[in-house]
């Protein structure tokens, strides 16, 4: 019996745990330039601003947002392939990786497209 519990525990955490890391296929909805921090320079302080993405599968809308500020733009409506851990998003736009962190999810609308398959 104890066995078998414990089988079942294993099995059941294994296959969270590669649910977890499967590769999963979206693609880049929209892109908006969102407030991210402010910066002090002498007297004046300025906002810094960062690209914040939707990005859909077949299920649910993320909006990930930069790391770094000043990163390149990425084409919207592009394919992606992508991988969640926590709160941070890595993914692939044509053929180049990225990671952003994830700043909210939801699922995705009714009468949305489906992401594409690669």
């Amino acid at each position: 019996m104890k066995t078998a519990l414990l089988v079942m525990a294993v099995l059941s955490l294994s296959m969270i745990a590669a649910a977890k890391d499967n590769e999963m296929h979206g693609s880049i909805i929209s892109e908006n330039s969102v407030q991210c921090g402010s910066q002090a320079k002498g007297k004046t302080t300025s906002e810094l601003m960062c690209q914040e993405y939707v990005i859909r599968t077949d299920t649910t809308e993320y909006h990930v947002r930069q790391q770094k500020q000043g990163q390149e733009m990425l084409p919207v409506n592009a394919p992606v392939q992508l991988t969640i851990s926590k709160d941070k998003m890595k993914f692939k736009v044509n053929g180049k990786g990225y990671e952003m962190l994830i700043v909210s999810e939801s699922a995705a609308a009714a009468g949305a497209p489906a992401a594409p398959k690669q």
